[in-house]
């Protein structure tokens, strides 16, 4: 799981070094690195409606995975983010501030943190289960957020941020649906 999931990130360096990213490496970089973070948080997010579907207990056991992974990619997605601004915490600052695309997809971030923090069963036992399962519920948001920033950034064609809302969108439903026994 952690093979695969480290791959894009191997081949996004790789195409850094060998100069395949394009005109513009920086811009390709951090979407290439958002993307990876929104499909492995909405990823993530089915997990449970999927266990829940289909009776399936793997998917409950790749969830942390997914979660994590999804931190990560979010967490280079921000590092490109600053390195394209310099490392400028002030110009970071500003843009947070004033700009929402920004401020949307930072506080996705933000509250990914707390989540990658927690995901220990050390955690689930010291916050309780229903405290530590109500903390999590912030991925939901974190998500809206995401795809928020998603569809905030792309100037002309928003077919594939509203594709990404959907999806989230039917993944709260499905979350919500509670089947009394998995359908077959």
């Amino acid at each position: 799981m952690w093979t695969g999931g480290a791959l894009p990130a191997v081949i996004l360096v790789w195409d850094a070094l060998t100069g395949a990213l394009g005109a513009n490496p920086v811009q390709r970089a951090t979407l290439q690195s958002g993307l990876l973070t929104l499909a492995l948080l909405l990823l993530s997010l089915a997990c449970t409606p999927l266990r829940l579907l289909t009776g399936w207990t793997w998917p409950a056991r790749i969830r942390r995975a997914l979660g994590l992974l999804a931190f990560g990619y979010g967490t280079l997605h921000f590092l490109i983010y600053l390195y394209d601004h310099g490392f400028t915490l002030a110009v970071m600052q500003e843009d947070v501030l004033e700009r929402p695309f920004v401020t949307a997809g930072f506080l996705a971030l933000l509250l990914l943190l707390p989540l990658a923090l927690t995901s220990t069963p050390a955690s689930v036992r010291r916050l309780g289960f229903r405290t530590w399962t109500r903390l999590h519920r912030l991925a939901y948001a974190s998500a809206a957020l995401g795809a928020l920033h998603y569809f905030w950034g792309v100037k002309q064609d928003r077919t594939a941020p509203l594709v990404w809302a959907a999806v989230l969108l039917g993944l709260l439903l499905l979350r919500w649906y509670r089947p009394s026994r998995p359908m077959s």
